[in-house]
C-alpha cells in the first residue's frame, strides 16, 4: 500500500588493493605534509660495509666500515661508529670517527664525539669534551662562481 519514497544509495565498490596483496602506502604512513624528503636516516643496529652517497642530507646512526661521499650535510649521530674516510659539503659529528674527514664548508666536532683522524674545512667549530686526535687544516673556501681546482 505504501511505496518507499527514497531511492536505495548506489553501492560504492571496495578500493581495489593491487593484485599482488601490498598496498602502495602502509595504514601508518605520516600525510605528505609530515613526511620529511630533504633527508634520511641511517639508524642504530644497521652495519654497512662499503662506499656510501647520498644528496642532500643525512644523519648516519650506525657502524659504517667504508667511506662517505656527498656535497651534501652529514651529521654523525651518537651511537654512530666510522671507520673510513669522508667527504662532504659539512660534516656534524656526535659520534666516533676514525678515518679523515674532508668538509666544503664546515665540521663540526660536538661535545661527547670522538675523533681520530685529521680534518680539512674551511670552517671548524669544536665543542668543549669533544675528543679529536689528529691534525686540522683549515681550508680557504672557493669563492661564488669559481671552479674547484
Amino acid at each position: 500500500m505504501f511505496s518507499p519514497t527514497r531511492k536505495p544509495e548506489p553501492t560504492k565498490p571496495p578500493p581495489q588493493e593491487p593484485s599482488n596483496g601490498w598496498s602502495n602506502q602502509p595504514s601508518h604512513a605520516p600525510s605528505q605534509e609530515t613526511r620529511k624528503t630533504e633527508g634520511g636516516v641511517l639508524s642504530q643496529g644497521v652495519l654497512i660495509h662499503g662506499s656510501l652517497t647520498f644528496g642532500a642530507e643525512l644523519v648516519v646512526d650506525c657502524e659504517l666500515e667504508g667511506t662517505i661521499q656527498s656535497a651534501g650535510k652529514l651529521t654523525v649521530g651518537k651511537n654512530a661508529q666510522i671507520r673510513g674516510d669522508i667527504r662532504a659539503g659539512s660534516v656534524t659529528v656526535l659520534g666516533t670517527i676514525d678515518g679523515n674527514i674532508m668538509a666544503a664548508e664546515r665540521c663540526e666536532l660536538r661535545a661527547g664525539c670522538t675523533l681520530r683522524g685529521d680534518i680539512e674545512a674551511p670552517r671548524l667549530v669544536v665543542d668543549d669534551d669533544a675528543t679529536f686526535i689528529g691534525s686540522a687544516r683549515i681550508t680557504s673556501r672557493p669563492k661564488p662562481g669559481s671552479a674547484a681546482a
